[in-house]
């Protein structure tokens, strides 16, 4: 069996940037998305990306929702967002189901 055809179709294992992130979020307005956060080592032929945690993102209008590894929750306004998680790169893109209310469901 191929790894496309166990991996669910929801799921965006390409790497995707912050800012590509940030767009995804927004407009899913509401709808929760878990992601590995990675970071890239080294250059050329050296380079490597490692992982350095799963992190679930939301976002309502310009707050940003954000909880850690840890299961710390934080607040963010988007300036905010693009400031801690801007070096980063996310993979695997998958929603976990939880909404943060219902408006997105009957807009």
């Amino acid at each position: 069996m191929s790894a496309s055809a166990t991996a669910p179709s929801h799921v965006n294992r390409e790497p995707i940037a912050a800012s590509a992130l940030l767009d995804l979020l927004a407009v899913r307005g509401g709808q929760e998305f878990r992601v590995a956060a990675c970071v890239v080592h080294g250059r050329g032929r050296r380079q490597e990306v490692r992982e350095v945690g799963e992190y679930r993102f939301t976002v309502r209008g310009d707050a940003v929702q954000a909880t850690g590894p840890s299961g710390q929750t934080r607040q963010l306004s988007r300036a905010g967002y693009l400031d801690i998680f801007g070096g980063y790169t996310f993979r695997g893109a998958e929603a976990t189901g939880e909404m943060t209310d219902l408006g997105p469901l009957f807009s």
